[in-house]
């Protein structure tokens, strides 16, 4: 199993582990199914499996507690909010407690009443939270913007929530030369202010899951698991090019939650089972 690293596990020392498992494979795609080199032990705990409750945006808005209670019947015990739809903090929870679910992690706002946002985000029971969205089109703004999830990041850390921050594609687009990504990570505390990796629009962006881990090593918490079709297009996880199993095998020991999403599903309920069972059955 892939346990939590042990707190005398040095940096060093892990980053030889996750430098020879680069050596299981050279590119973050890979043909579906493709198998590692070496034999696969590890496994997802179930623990650890979670999903964005924004692939199921369109049922909950009308039918919340009958689509938690379904994706309870799946197999999750952890959801990632995006909203209440509607329904205040407490009512929220109560539908989860129902469903016998917990809201582990939450996509939040840091930009209006940030103590309102954590307090709600304590009701909810969230462990972890991360802005989910920013783009700006100078390397000045995304500074401040720094900035602003430092003192943000300094309240919820006081609260007991840490907060992080949630990639798209566009982050990895140089701006004069330099990437947004970059700054961000260098100009956010590292002790303060952890990463969720997306995986699909991390690929998308042209840059390799496995050397972002390792560059930010033990900033990243959280994975998006969503997947690609050769022609680049989103999909259910394990069903298209992404080498989920290298990127697991050189990073699980820290990650906390593999969170299954596809932004735009045809089938919600379907692509959380898929993806469930993806994460369920993989072995690297």
């Amino acid at each position: 199993m892939c346990g939590d690293l042990p707190d005398h596990y040095s940096r060093r020392k892990f980053l030889n582990v996750a430098t020879a498992a680069l050596t299981v494979g050279a590119a973050t795609i890979a043909l579906p199914g493709t198998a590692s080199a070496s034999p696969a032990r590890r496994r997802v705990p179930l623990e650890k499996i979670s999903i964005q409750l924004y692939s199921l945006r369109s049922l909950l808005q009308n039918d919340p507690e009958g689509t938690l209670s379904a994706l309870a019947d799946i197999g999750y015990r952890k959801v990632e909010l995006a909203g209440t739809y509607g329904r205040s903090a407490t009512e929220f929870r109560a539908i989860l407690d129902r469903c016998r679910l917990k809201a582990s992690s939450t996509h939040v706002g840091i930009d209006g009443d940030l103590n309102q946002t954590i307090a709600d985000a304590k009701i909810l029971g969230n462990s972890l939270a991360n802005v989910p969205y920013a783009n700006f089109a100078t390397i000045a703004e995304w500074e401040a913007f720094a900035g602003r999830l430092n003192t943000a990041a300094a309240a919820f850390k006081k609260a007991g929530i840490p907060l992080g921050y949630h990639n798209h594609a566009h982050e990895f687009a140089p701006i004069g030369g330099v990437r947004p990504y970059d700054v961000l990570t260098a100009k956010t505390d590292k002790r303060t202010v952890h990463l969720e990796i997306d995986l699909f629009w991390a690929v998308t962006g042209g840059a390799d899951p496995v050397q972002l881990f390792q560059q930010h090593f033990p900033r990243v918490q959280q994975y998006h698991v969503k997947d690609m079709t050769a022609a680049g297009q989103m999909t259910d996880p394990g069903t298209g090019v992404i080498d989920f199993r290298r990127i697991f095998a050189a990073s699980c020991h820290t990650i906390r939650e593999f969170i299954v999403e596809h932004d735009q599903p045809t089938d919600p309920l379907n692509t959380a089972k898929v993806g469930f069972e993806y994460l369920r059955t993989v072995r690297f």
